[in-house]
């Protein structure tokens, strides 16, 4: 029998529970049942590039939060990524994107508000199967913006956040105000 370090073993915690974040987003309720959830996971240098985006964004004018928060990036074996295409469901009339139809919201270059919702949703499912396995975690716009902005998803998802995961003694991405320095 081999010894297995825990080591070892938080690192493939991890990214099981990476993997079944996004299986989690796949499954998750969607309005009308269409899809339009985009989720993966980065690691190594494509993590490591994210990280970097954020903290260029964050030393370019940016809010300093970037800083901290692609310090947290950095420091989490991985990050899983989730957006929404910006694809109306097609009820016409609703209204709830502040626009009288589709047609309209389009026009307007407007977001669907199903579609943000569904993101939602998922959003909290995800974080659901995390903290369900004790991995540490934290939803982050900034990580998102700076995907966006690299061009990681598809054009018609302008909406999304990264969402770093942890398995260490105490949470990186809670009392975070000093790591802004870094």
């Amino acid at each position: 029998m081999a010894k297995i370090t825990s080591d070892g073993s938080e690192q493939r915690t991890v990214m099981a529970v990476a993997d079944l974040m996004v299986a989690a987003a796949r499954t998750a309720p969607k309005a009308c049942g269409e899809d339009a959830i985009e989720a993966f996971i980065l690691t190594g240098d494509e993590k490591d590039a994210l990280a970097a985006k954020m903290k260029e964004i964050g030393t370019n004018g940016g809010p300093d939060f970037f800083i901290r928060d692609g310090n947290n990036v950095d420091e989490s074996p991985c990050i899983v990524m989730v957006g929404v295409a910006n694809i109306p469901i097609a009820l016409e009339s609703c209204g709830l994107c502040g626009h009288d139809d589709c047609a309209g919201m389009a026009k307007a270059k407007g977001r669907c508000a199903f579609k943000n919702v569904d993101l939602g949703i998922a959003i909290g499912s995800m974080v659901s199967i995390a903290a369900d396995n004790r991995v540490d975690n934290r939803i982050l716009f900034s990580a998102g913006k700076a995907a966006v902005d690299m061009g990681l998803f598809p054009d018609n998802v302008k909406i999304s956040f990264g969402i770093p995961l942890s398995v260490t003694g105490k949470s990186p991405y809670y009392d975070r105000a000093e790591q802004a320095e870094k």
